[in-house]
């Protein structure tokens, strides 16, 4: 946790909306995460968490309000009153500020790890690759897997494709970092790993936004968790409040399944 949080928000979400045909899993979040702030959701499934996280960097697109990354209108310009869609490639502009790691490793299984790594920085940033691959390694060696570089994903266990996942996305030098349940598709004695690894890039100050069922990671690495359920944010504070007094029946009820 970093206790020097910066006074102006990197991401502000505001009345955000977002529903599926005609089923409203976003019904008005309002959000600011600091520089340097670690944010940790909780809540049961279906509750919008995941497609919240989606929707900061346009995976998914809102129906109402906004966000904001870094003083910048996700997806969306305002023009004469009006709401309008940004162009793929200015979309794709935005992205490269924030890095997200996902359920699935989504790693490229023909590449080495060393070239799922660099394949951002040099084909989409146009790094030099003995640039991408002096970066790639020091980002290896932050998450204890160096001697795998020239190793495929198919010769990883689970937590260590993950841990490339999250190397990987560190490449891009985003200034947010998404988690979306990045231990639910690990065996449990691997999902220790990763959240060590989280861990230590909350210790450096890195802005993340994690939506997990890791309440142990939430109570050690949070500066706030938030509980959503039915698209709302139920409740929010600092751990030791969340998680150790809960106040609205619906928190309660959901940890009581954990604790």
């Amino acid at each position: 946790m970093n206790p020097a949080i910066d006074a102006t928000p990197l991401v502000q979400a505001r009345n955000v909306h977002k529903s599926f045909e005609h089923l409203e899993v976003l019904k008005g979040i309002d959000l600011d995460v600091m520089p340097g702030e670690v944010v940790v959701i909780l809540g049961p499934s279906g509750s919008g968490k995941s497609t919240f996280l989606r929707c900061i960097n346009h995976l998914e697109a809102i129906q109402k309000g906004y966000i904001e990354v870094d003083g910048e209108q996700i997806g969306y310009r305002l023009k004469k009153d009006r709401l309008e869609k940004l162009s793929d490639n200015r979309i794709a502009k935005q992205r490269r500020k924030i890095g997200m790691v996902f359920q699935q490793f989504n790693l490229y299984p023909h590449m080495t790890v060393l070239q799922n790594i660099i394949e951002a920085p040099v084909g989409v940033h146009g790094h030099s690759r003995r640039q991408a691959v002096e970066s790639a390694m020091q980002l290896l060696e932050r998450v204890s897997l160096s001697e795998k570089a020239g190793s495929y994903p198919r010769q990883l266990s689970g937590g260590q494709q993950q841990r490339v996942a999250i190397a990987r996305a560190l490449a891009i030098q985003p200034k947010l970092m998404l988690f979306d349940e990045p231990t639910s598709a690990l065996d449990p004695e691997l999902v220790g790993e990763v959240l060590a690894t989280m861990k230590d890039l909350a210790k450096q100050g890195l802005t993340m936004i994690v939506v997990t069922h890791e309440i142990s990671f939430a109570r050690e690495a949070a500066d706030r968790v938030i509980f959503m359920d039915g698209g709302v944010i139920v409740e929010q504070g600092k751990p030791e409040d969340v998680i150790g007094n809960p106040q609205h029946p619906r928190t309660q009820a959901f940890l009581s399944r954990f604790l």
